[in-house]
């Protein structure tokens, strides 16, 4: 499916990173980059990644030019950062911290590879977005201000790059299942499920399945949308 195309995941140490990278290796991608901000945490079954070491909280400091001296088709934009607390204790830190590495980084490697796409006159830019970017959430303010932002980028950017053969959408999940969920006890994990009307957490395996749509032949004609995997959770 993926034939003789480049892709770079951010964050692919993460569960939906790393099963991003899984999927597209699985469907014959030529070549696979990723990013960390700690090469330690890279596991021997990754070894098909190219990973990058980037801090997202400095970036304005990283040679961009040189880390990325490549160029690729797809560009998942999925690393990401909570520091969750309600507003009123929430720091100055907390804000900053999660809105540059959630919203700001995109900016600085959007600028980068999107000159690279539009000279090669094709590009598929996803967005791992979140259900609470549309819902809300207490004690998240500036995790949902972050990935509310991206829905106007995406529709911004989709009106800029569509005319050069490049497609900008977003995946927005509900909750998934990873090492976070593993941890919550019976009642939390009964309290979720009761919200979520099939009744079942989402796996990181059917956002990389969404993510490979938009990025297929299937999806040449879907751009500036939001394709929203929470098993009903929010029908927006």
């Amino acid at each position: 499916m993926f034939k003789d195309r480049k892709l770079l995941v951010t964050g692919g140490t993460g569960s939906i990173g790393n099963s991003v990278c899984n999927y597209f290796n699985n469907n014959g991608c030529k070549e696979i980059y990723s990013t960390t901000t700690d090469m330690n945490k890279i596991n021997s079954n990754q070894d098909f990644i190219k990973f990058k070491e980037l801090n997202f909280n400095n970036i304005e400091n990283s040679n961009l030019e040189e880390l990325f001296d490549f160029d690729i088709d797809y560009l998942v934009l999925n690393a990401g950062l909570n520091r969750d607390n309600i507003f009123l204790r929430m720091s100055s830190d907390d804000w900053n911290s999660v809105i540059n590495v959630n919203l700001n980084s995109s900016f600085h490697i959007l600028k980068h590879f999107t000159k690279k796409m539009v000279k090669k006159k094709f590009g598929r830019v996803i967005f791992i977005s979140s259900v609470v970017a549309y819902t809300g959430n207490r004690g998240q303010v500036n995790y949902t201000a972050s990935k509310a932002a991206i829905s106007g980028m995406v529709k911004s950017l989709a009106l800029e790059l569509s005319t050069r053969n490049i497609t900008v959408n977003s995946v927005a999940p509900g909750f998934i299942r990873s090492n976070m969920t593993d941890k919550l006890n019976d009642d939390q994990k009964n309290a979720i499920l009761e919200k979520i009307p099939m009744k079942k957490l989402g796996d990181s395996s059917d956002i990389a399945k969404a993510v490979g749509f938009l990025c297929s032949e299937n999806a040449n004609y879907i751009t500036g949308q939001t394709l929203h995997v929470n098993g009903g959770l929010a029908l927006i």
